[in-house]
């Protein structure tokens, strides 16, 4: 097996602090250095279709919604995992190009929804499929088996941080 940049950090630990026991830098360091590499390739992806990232997070939370593909701003924070405020000023951006509508929320006369317009739609269907096409590339070398013991592992590391406090 080839070595990595991780194997080279690793071993320069172990040769500078060999009291420490360094291996879980051998999984978390390369979780990391994959997640930023993901996220650069990622970015390609959705550039490709003239979309930030954050713009592709909260099209496709209101395309995984199902019909009538719209949620609340609040429900749209949770699932983005960014403040009301943050995502007061994207769906005003989103609104800006056509991607999403905001509508009185129908059981609360004060409140809003945001809903996905036929255009919004088109642009995050378009992206997801170029993302999964490019992704399935990535792991095309992994054999399916081996995928899918990859995938368990890594929602066991994942869980606890989505865990409800």
């Amino acid at each position: 097996m080839p070595e990595d940049d991780v194997d080279r950090i690793v071993s320069a630990w172990r040769r500078e602090r060999p009291e420490l026991d360094v291996a879980p830098l051998e999984i978390l360091s390369r979780v990391s250095r994959l997640a930023r590499r993901l996220d650069l390739a990622r970015g390609k992806a959705f550039a490709e279709h003239r979309l930030d990232g954050w713009e592709f997070d909260v099209l496709s939370a209101l395309r995984r919604a199902g019909a009538p593909y719209e949620l609340s701003p609040g429900q749209l924070v949770t699932e983005t995992l960014v403040t009301s405020g943050t995502m007061t000023n994207r769906v005003d951006r989103l609104l800006a190009r056509g991607f999403v509508e905001r509508h009185p929320a129908p059981r609360d006369r004060r409140g809003v929804i945001v809903r996905l317009t036929p255009a919004g739609m088109r642009t995050v269907d378009a992206a997801l499929d170029d993302l999964l096409a490019h992704e399935r590339d990535l792991l095309a070398e992994l054999p399916h088996g081996e995928r899918t013991s990859l995938a368990a592992h890594l929602r066991v590391l994942l869980t606890p941080f989505e865990a409800p406090d």
